[in-house]
């Protein structure tokens, strides 16, 4: 292998080979097949394959608690305040680690080291999860979810940064489409296959119990080694291409600079409050779900848990195609409108009518792709470059501050007023959302309309300031932004 290198290197001292030309690792002289070249497109779909799956150990086993609500409260003696405290002990992390991610990956780590230590954490945080329920100790579930949560949100940073570095131009909008699918797939996958695998396991064992509740989780961490299997691979395939391409590693973008946060215009700050009123309204909802549609609608497990998922089942193909939408027509304070008033439709539905429950949720599967769709690119329109990766840190630590209250104050309301008080609730916090969506429609227009603009419109903006310092900025395909996927 050295002596194939140092003749390639005096080759291309001599001129006979261009320095760009990728090293034929199996002699020279032998052209590289296109399955391994790393220039070749047959070669990238390969990372890519890798890179999808990179994150669905995380997404797949994130929703555990929701895909086994039943069993968790019954197994481990709980009520709901306490069961939603593992969805909180997930986002505590992410509360400061949204600022720091993508420090740790540019500057201390790297991004293939970066990515395995991450998924590393993953894999740690599910075994301790599942560890915690076969010693029948849910002070040590609640550890391990601490310790997943700091690897999901931080290995999502890394799924995006390799995208970036294998893929340019209009291939990118795809990739972080599929990469979102992936996600979504992995999430659906659990809600519909978690209540089966607890069943087979209790045959098994012979019984119910925290002993069934630990084989099964354990038994779902086998997807967060399959990704850790990726990070791995991910990391030798990026070394190669990097030592055969000569190419260099761009870094996650996420340039943090907590001084920034002063400067923040109004607009931004209504951004912030859209996300946080909007998403603490779907992701508990969807914790509890499961038993509210078996409570109120009398449905089976396995229907509660299908019906549970169908946000996750419609959002797999909708994001990429709404995404493509909202990048043609524009108008994202329209669309976000759109999306926070038929959520807040869907939630008056289950709390107040008897009507078959499929039409709510789908409804909210189509608002929720919607509004990710629209609302994190705008972000993008109201600051500048410079400024972005502060922005999108500062919203991501309030959306996960937001949810880890959320989280426990929904299992609280559930415990001591039920499940009536807790659509409410939800209610009332779409509500802020679609008040602050409003107000900023209103200082948008007054601002003269930038946010609200057509996608045309904006090019043309975009256009003629683009010589100058301008708080537009062309950016990719909204649907790869990573953080709604939680």
């Amino acid at each position: 292998m050295a002596d194939t290198e140092e003749r390639q290197r005096l080759l291309d001292e001599d001129g006979d080979i261009p320095s760009s030309r990728p090293i034929n690792e199996s002699g020279p002289g032998r052209p590289m097949s296109a399955l391994c070249d790393p220039s070749r497109l047959l070669h990238r779909l390969v990372v890519l394959a890798f890179m999808c799956f990179l994150g669905f150990g995380s997404y797949f086993c994130y929703d555990n608690p929701a895909a086994l609500q039943t069993q968790v409260i019954q197994d481990m003696n709980l009520n709901t305040s306490m069961f939603m405290q593992l969805y909180a002990w997930y986002s505590w992390p992410n509360v400061v680690l949204c600022f720091l991610g993508g420090f740790l990956l540019d500057r201390v780590f790297g991004i293939r080291l970066g990515t395995i230590i991450f998924a590393l954490f993953v894999c740690i945080g599910q075994v301790i999860f599942a560890a915690g329920a076969l010693l029948d100790r849910f002070w040590l579930m609640e550890v391990g979810r601490f310790v997943f949560g700091i690897g999901g949100e931080s290995l999502a940073v890394a799924q995006n940064t390799y995208a970036v570095n294998w893929f340019k131009g209009k291939e990118l909008n795809l990739v972080f489409g599929l990469q979102l699918s992936m996600a979504r797939l992995g999430s659906t996958v659990n809600m519909n296959i978690m209540g089966w695998v607890y069943n087979r396991v209790a045959v098994l064992v012979g019984s119910v119990g925290h002993t069934t509740l630990g084989v099964s989780l354990m038994i779902a961490g086998a997807t967060c080694i399959f990704s850790l299997i990726c990070a791995l691979v991910l990391g030798y395939l990026d070394k190669r291409a990097e030592r055969i391409l000569h190419k260099e590693h761009r870094g996650t973008g996420e340039v943090i600079k907590l001084t920034d946060v002063k400067d923040f215009p109004f607009p931004l700050w209504l951004i912030f409050i859209i996300c946080v009123g909007y998403y603490v309204a779907i992701f508990p909802f969807i914790g509890l779900g499961q038993v509210f549609f078996i409570e109120k609608f009398n449905f089976s497990p396995a229907e509660a848990r299908a019906i549970n998922s169908i946000v996750y089942i419609i959002s797999a193909p909708a994001s990429p195609v709404l995404g493509f939408m909202v990048d043609k027509i524009g108008r994202n304070v329209i669309w976000v409108i759109c999306a926070v008033f038929a959520t807040l439709m869907a939630h008056m539905m289950l709390a107040f009518t008897f009507w078959n429950p499929w039409i709510a949720m789908s409804l909210l599967g189509v608002s929720y792709s919607l509004l990710a769709c629209a609302l994190w690119p705008m972000v993008a329109f109201v600051v500048p470059e410079h400024q972005l990766g502060t922005a999108y840190g500062f919203m991501q630590s309030i959306q996960n501050l937001g949810l880890a209250l959320i989280a426990m104050a929904a299992g609280s309301i559930l415990d001591q007023r039920g499940y009536l008080f807790l659509e409410v609730f939800f209610s009332a916090c779409v509500c802020i959302a679609l008040i602050a969506v409003v107000m900023l429609y209103f200082v948008d227009y007054l601002r003269g309309g930038d946010l609200n603009l057509s996608a045309s419109a904006r090019a043309k903006l975009h256009l003629k300031n683009s010589d100058s310092d301008s708080h537009i900025t062309a950016i990719p395909s909204c649907s790869h932004w990573h953080t709604e996927v939680y």
